[in-house]
């Protein structure tokens, strides 16, 4: 199932230079990217070449040295600190190569914890995380913590937790990048599923070239911009 069509992020001419000795190293100079809901796009490339920097502008997690990101019809970095922080978690979500579960806490409470910084009350936090570990398939392990969780798992949980606040995009750095094959295909399996059942938006940088195959786009940094 496909849905309509509409923007949900451009990005115009982004740069990033990082100050360096002798040199500055320019990692992005020039990046533009334009993202549909309902598109899984895939960003691959050499190892160092920025893949990770221009998924952190993206989501603001690092400011752009130049340059613009337009996420649900706001320049990002017009935006000051506070504000920029409460976009971030409404409308992003996160999911990275490591999970960064917190391991003193359940799978549950893990994908608790954004909605609860949003200051949702934690019984409709509890609810939404329960439907989410059940929509991701590890429902029954809810009360499990990281520890005793496999890596296939632990990932599937982080796509839960990056779910939890419904942001109208999903940013995925190396997501199966330490699952082995088999994990792999059911992380890849989950995300197209939730793109075609909830319409979810995800960029995803990866080596992985079964997941780039699959994608909608396949889009390769080079140089410092797409190609």
């Amino acid at each position: 199932m496909r849905f309509v069509m509409s923007e949900v992020l451009r990005a115009v001419d982004l740069t990033k230079v990082f100050a360096g000795v002798p040199d500055a190293i320019r990692v992005l100079t020039g990046v533009n990217l334009c993202v549909e809901r309902g598109e899984i796009v895939a960003v691959v490339g050499a190892s160092g070449v920025g893949k990770s920097t221009l998924l952190h502008i993206l989501g603001a997690l690092d400011r752009p040295t130049s340059g613009t990101v337009i996420l649900d019809s706001k320049d990002l970095f017009q935006k000051n600190g506070t504000d920029l922080a409460d976009i971030r978690s409404r409308s992003v979500g996160f999911v990275f190569q490591f999970h960064y579960l917190l391991r003193e806490f359940t799978a549950l409470e893990n994908v608790m914890i954004p909605a609860l910084i949003r200051g949702v009350d934690r019984r409709s936090a509890a609810e939404k995380g329960e439907g989410l570990l059940r929509e991701v398939g590890v429902w029954a392990r809810r009360h499990h913590r990281p520890m005793k969780l496999s890596g296939g798992e632990q990932q599937r949980v982080a796509v839960a937790r990056a779910l939890v606040n419904d942001p109208d995009i999903v940013l995925a750095d190396e997501p199966s990048g330490n699952l082995d094959r088999a994990h792999s295909k059911n992380l890849h399996d989950l995300i197209w599923d939730l793109r075609d059942r909830k319409e979810r938006t995800f960029v995803v940088a990866t080596h992985d070239l079964e997941l780039a195959g699959r994608a909608d786009r396949l889009l390769t940094l080079a140089d410092g911009s797409l190609h």
